[in-house]
């Protein structure tokens, strides 16, 4: 039975692959992915690091370029953030800040931002139009935030978004099955790892 959303039409649309895909990892940082962190611990947030590990590894196989980004700020230019860990823990220079080894490699290009879009504030539009790139793979935490923000500000850039479900968490499954449906009705394309990681094994590389 449809639902009001499918009757107006939502999500008839696929956005599909383009040409030249590049990877997109937002916030896999340890301030998010180790326990000992005030807002690390999140078992979903574990579970989609493994996943992205598995999807960078074959994107590096392919020649995909991957671009990864870490929240941390000053705090003279912290934002009114309604998380006090967030403006008090993620600093520059801290533990907090380093990406998560499983799936930081140096071959990555990092960016900053205090924003939750890896767009606001960032080169990151422009280094994806240097490298040709038509298409985002966007993984990382949390669902609900940082990459929901990211997801509607690289769809506002005109890219094509695919979002691989396993590969991205939230503290909890609750917001974070509500946000991909609703990007999936509206943005991207919401697809299984297994799917992604067959498009990216006929990827040209960018």
């Amino acid at each position: 039975m449809k639902d009001g959303y499918e009757e107006q039409g939502f999500g008839a649309t696929p956005v599909g692959f383009g040409a030249r895909p590049a990877v997109l990892v937002v916030d896999f940082q340890r301030g998010f992915t180790d326990a000992r962190q005030p807002l690390g611990g999140s078992p979903h947030v574990d579970a989609a690091v493994e996943a992205t590990a598995q999807l960078l590894r074959a994107a590096r196989a392919a020649g995909v370029p991957v671009l990864q980004t870490y929240v941390a700020h000053m705090e003279a230019e912290a934002l009114r953030w309604k998380i006090p860990a967030v403006v008090s823990a993620l600093r520059p220079g801290t533990e907090a800040a380093e990406l998560d080894p499983r799936t930081y490699d140096p071959s990555d290009v990092v960016v900053r931002k205090i924003a939750p879009s890896i767009f606001f504030g960032t080169p990151a539009a422009a280094i994806l139009t240097r490298w040709g790139a038509d298409t985002v793979i966007v993984t990382g935490c949390n669902t609900s935030g940082c990459v929901r923000a990211s997801v509607v500000d690289a769809f506002s850039h005109g890219f094509r978004v695919i979002v691989p479900r396993e590969c991205c968490g939230d503290v909890e499954e609750g917001p974070h099955e509500a946000n991909l449906r609703d990007v999936g009705r509206r943005y991207a394309d919401v697809m299984a790892l297994d799917e992604v990681l067959g498009a990216l094994a006929t990827a040209p590389s960018t």
